[in-house]
């Protein structure tokens, strides 16, 4: 699939109220929230989407959204290696459009590159299951990148 794109792929996040972190998956979306201080991040839910259906995962997405009461809203933006955008890349500006114009929130995309292998090994150092891993690896990953973002902010609201 294309993804038609237009300029626009961030905005300034609020510094209060929950934030929903993404991470997008052919087949399994990650969601992790953070409270409304803005502390700390933890891992939500895993939405199981119809693989190369993006109609659907979207509608799941702005479900969340509204279930989890968020004001703001963090997509992972899985760049290659050499930091260039490739069709993954692509397709989290993609979500990050038509979230945006679905729920009127403010959207940034955050370079989750790593993430999942550090969930992975986070879970293998909780002796999590392979099946364990399966299930809760995408959250997990929403998770740490959440927590950075976090973070981040609260660099910025000291300095």
């Amino acid at each position: 699939m294309g993804y038609q794109l237009g300029k626009r792929t961030s905005d300034p996040l609020p510094t209060s109220g929950r934030l929903l972190a993404i991470d997008l998956g052919e087949v399994r979306i990650g969601l992790a929230v953070s409270d409304p201080t803005q502390t700390i991040a933890s891992p939500s839910e895993t939405l199981q989407v119809p693989r190369n259906q993006d109609g659907p995962a979207l509608d799941a997405l702005v479900n969340a959204v509204a279930r989890h009461e968020v004001s703001g809203l963090v997509i992972g933006e899985p760049r290659q290696l050499d930091g260039s955008e490739g069709p993954p890349a692509q397709r989290a500006r993609w979500f990050a459009e038509r979230l945006r114009a679905r729920t009127g929130l403010p959207v940034a995309l955050w370079d989750e590159r790593f993430t999942t292998t550090e969930a992975e090994r986070v879970m293998l150092d909780q002796d999590a299951s392979r099946d364990e891993r399966k299930q809760h690896i995408d959250r997990v990953a929403a998770s740490l990148f959440l927590q950075s973002v976090l973070e981040s902010q609260r660099r910025r609201r000291a300095g």
